[in-house]
């Protein structure tokens, strides 16, 4: 919130005690609230002053512009050409002076414009650092009329209001009371111990009729309206709002419209009451209701936009059309303009949860919105309600009928909480006394009372309901006490040596195993889109992915489940970067729908590699990846994960998202833990990336699997024999079976199976290929003898023409 040091200073007196406006946000944030920034409108600007037009004439080279000579003090009149088209001879404006700083700091010059000499320019608010937003649309293409008793060469600031400070606060949600002067101006009351001057307006009503009979409410629910309070204004003249209440909505960022919704907005921020006008004679009944939409049914808001709205959503309803949606905002048929003269004004107390959904689902964020989402005094709904009602009769001259609307009151009560000065001590470390304690909170005006020698009963007002229990008292005696003051001490606790369980110790593993293999740990959502959620899944859901309720973005609507589409983000944005070469895993949660309220959580990890793993030099080429680089990543990381059952690799057609003649499916012990594979290119295609390799595997299989129990293996002393061997196969036989038909019958000797030679061409028979392989036998204990090995090697032949039908060559 945007906060004017100049109307805390109305009801505090910051200025007596020398509180500056530095010093009182460096206070806050210590105390109370975040400050996200300090400044005066007026910082970065020179040299403006108030200016009278005494006479202008038409540019004699432009249709457009205008020579006028205005008056900038009693003995001085400059000659400025201006452009706007609201100009007029007796206004009083904002002259920047030869050498003045204007918006971003720029420079006025004295200059000719088309030939006529101009000495100054005559400003709009905008072009001294007012925002789009904020500056009156009256005004939007012209300059801005200053008041009529302003003097010309006085400095324009005081007129405008920026010769104030404004110390913008952040708020925590638990604070909704300091979105308000009446919230700030109590705390800063409790933390400088200044005496409350907050001043309130009493309403003065028109005896002569009464609200009854002209004005109704019915609420169908007051859980979701639980206050709820209205009042009719007649005989009211909507005009422009005067400029001390002008001053007071821009500086807080919000833009003056008429002097019937800046009263609405006035109140808002002085209280933290959102308030609504309806024009009353535009409403087509006057029995008014608080309900539930109806699902489908529409409403024309405000910003002329069409809204559905849903059955959760509140609603205002007038003859059971809805004419505003209930701390959101209002409808366009029900709108104050200047043909207003009756309005029906509104203020009450919506259920949180409900704005907040509607506000969220219709992107209807707003200053009322935000208020009812934070929570609402419900002390103050009718002291804001009466007080607008006075500024309505003083500003728009309205005739206050006497009476008002309560369709819904709650009850305010003040909430009882009992502390111990021994606890409140053991807690923060100090020695306080009970009298300090008791001092602290007479301070923020809570009522307390002793119960005996070490406890307290306070009472906690109702505009403090973020004060629940002991410990938020312990808050606020810390901060009123000061942070600052409270010694530091050393926690006390017992040493006990830290460390990682097997899982943590793995999961740490893996991640090493991955980067020494080459490749970049990546961290993306874990929200997605339905259609990315649903790809690349290592076992397919029959059901879809779990959905959010209230979603932040049309890109994050859905839970994954699989960490590859993820990743193939990150690969597109590199490519489009001009990065070629990248070679990302990551290692994180998906969430699988099981029928159950929460989706089943397991443990993945992923990874995806386009363009080439290693640097060209002068003696290495640049070779880009193919599927058996990824397999051998795969192969590598799982053998250093010391997985202990059978590892297979098999060839899998059946993913979409997956080149089917460049993937396969990886089975541990026959069950399946994941894919390893390319790409599709038309799935390339779309997220705009060269040939990509992936996998993914189900991290909690490959955690659970048996274990090698040593990771090292012996090497023998003695030498290896080898044997080579050529085979003419059908094609439809795989190199997987012939390795296995090979160490199936290769016996204990066996060490190793290498193919290096792969062979399809005229000179063999269809439907053939040859695959030649070399066969290495070794023994641990002994230096083996050729007659061993050429019996191993026989049976080997042998099982290899009995099962495969394969020819020796």
């Amino acid at each position: 919130m945007k906060v004017s040091y100049q109307w805390l200073n109305q009801y505090l007196p910051l200025q007596e005690k020398h509180i500056k406006p530095a010093d009182l946000a460096e206070k806050l944030a210590r105390t109370s609230v975040d400050i996200n920034d300090v400044y005066s409108p007026m910082d970065g600007l020179k040299k403006l002053v108030v200016g009278e037009i005494v006479s202008l004439e038409p540019h004699p080279d432009s249709d457009h512009l205008n020579v006028c000579q205005v008056k900038v003090s009693d003995d001085e009149t400059l000659q400025i050409v201006c452009g706007a088209p609201n100009v007029q001879v007796g206004k009083k404006v904002i002259v920047a002076l030869v050498g003045a700083r204007i918006k971003d700091n720029v420079k006025i010059k004295r200059g000719k414009i088309r030939g006529i000499e101009s000495n100054g320019m005559l400003c709009a608010l905008q072009e001294i650092g007012f925002s789009e937003k904020i500056a009156p649309k009256a005004y939007e293409a012209g300059i801005w009329f200053l008041p009529d008793d302003a003097k010309p060469g006085d400095d324009v600031y005081p007129y405008l209001g920026m010769d104030d400070t404004i110390i913008d606060t952040d708020l925590t949600p638990n604070r909704g009371d300091m979105l308000s002067i009446f919230g700030n101006v109590n705390d800063l009351a409790a933390i400088y111990d200044l005496p409350n001057g907050f001043k309130t307006h009493q309403v003065e009503e028109d005896t002569t009729e009464k609200i009854e009979g002209q004005l109704a409410v019915k609420i169908d629910d007051t859980a979701i309206a639980p206050a709820y309070e209205m009042r009719l204004i007649k005989n009211l003249h909507v005009a422009e709002s005067p400029m001390w209440l002008q001053i007071k909505l821009w500086n807080a960022g919000i833009r003056p419209i008429n002097n019937v919704v800046d009263i609405t907005n006035y109140i808002l921020l002085k209280y933290g009451q959102p308030l609504h006008a309806f024009d009353y004679n535009k409403l087509p009944d006057h029995q008014l209701t608080v309900r539930h939409a109806k699902d489908g049914e529409q409403l024309v808001t405000l910003d002329g936009e069409t809204r559905e709205l849903k059955a959760h959503d509140i609603v205002i309803s007038s003859a059971n059309q809805a004419v505003a949606l209930a701390g959101t905002m209002g409808g366009e048929a029900t709108m104050v303009d200047d043909q207003t003269t009756s309005i029906a004004l509104e203020a009450g107390i919506f259920d949180p949860v409900m704005v907040r959904k509607q506000a969220r689902r219709l992107d209807l964020h707003s200053e009322s919105s935000m208020r009812f989402e934070r929570g609402i005094n419900p002390e103050t709904v009718s002291q804001a309600l009466d007080e607008a009602a006075y500024w309505l009769n003083q500003l728009a001259e309205g005739s206050v009928v006497s009476g008002k609307i309560v369709a819904a009151k709650p009850v305010v009560q003040d909430r009882k909480i009992v502390i111990s000065v021994k606890r409140v001590n053991h807690v923060l470390g100090t020695a306080l006394s009970m009298a300090n304690i008791e001092s602290i909170f007479v301070r923020l005006d809570f009522e307390v009372r002793s119960l005996d020698q070490d406890q307290l009963e306070v009472d906690v007002p109702a505009r403090r309901w973020d004060i629940e229990l002991p410990a938020d008292l312990y808050e606020e005696i810390a901060r009123l006490y000061g942070y600052d003051q409270i010694p530091s001490t050393l926690p006390s606790m017992t040493r006990t040596a830290g460390g990682l369980n097997e899982r943590q110790t793995r999961l740490r593993a893996s991640r090493h195993v991955l980067e020494g293999l080459g490749l970049t740990q990546a961290i993306s959502y874990s929200l997605t889109t339905v259609e990315q959620a649903k790809r690349f899944e290592v076992e397919p859901q029959p059901t879809e992915p779990m959905m959010l309720d209230y979603p932040m973005s049309s890109d994050h609507v859905a839970t994954r489940m699989s960490i590859v589409s993820g990743l193939l983000l990150d690969i597109a944005y590199n490519h489009a970067r001009k990065v070629e070469d990248v070679a990302l895993y990551e290692q994180g949660r998906v969430f699988l729908p099981d029928g159950n309220e929460r989706p089943k959580e397991e443990e993945h990890v992923a990874g995806a590699v386009t363009g080439s793993m290693t640097a060209p030099n002068w003696a290495v080429k640049r070779t880009p990846v193919d599927f058996f680089v990824i397999k051998g990543i795969v192969d590598t990381y799982l053998a250093n994960m010391a997985v202990a059952g059978k590892v297979e690799y098999v060839a899998d057609k059946t993913r979409p998202e997956l080149h089917p003649g460049r993937t396969a499916k990886i089975l541990l012990d026959g069950k399946v833990i994941g894919f390893v594979g390319q790409v599709h290119p038309s799935l390339a295609k779309k997220y705009k990336i060269p040939e990509t390799y992936v996998f993914e595997l189900n991290l909690e299989a490959v955690l659970s699997a048996d274990k090698r129990d040593k990771h090292y293996v012996h090497i023998s002393k003695y030498p290896a024999v080898t044997r080579d061997i050529a085979l003419l196969v059908d094609q439809e036989i795989t190199n997987q079976e012939i390795v296995d038909a090979i160490k199936r019958k290769g016996g204990a000797f066996l060490k190793d199976v290498r193919l290096f030679d792969v062979y399809h061409g005229i000179h063999l028979p269809g439907n053939k290929k040859s695959l030649a392989y070399t066969l290495t036998y070794q023994a641990n204990d002994t230096t083996l003898k050729e007659e061993e090995v050429n019996a191993a090697f026989d049976k080997v032949v042998n099982y290899l023409k009995a099962t495969l039908n394969a020819e020796i060559r």
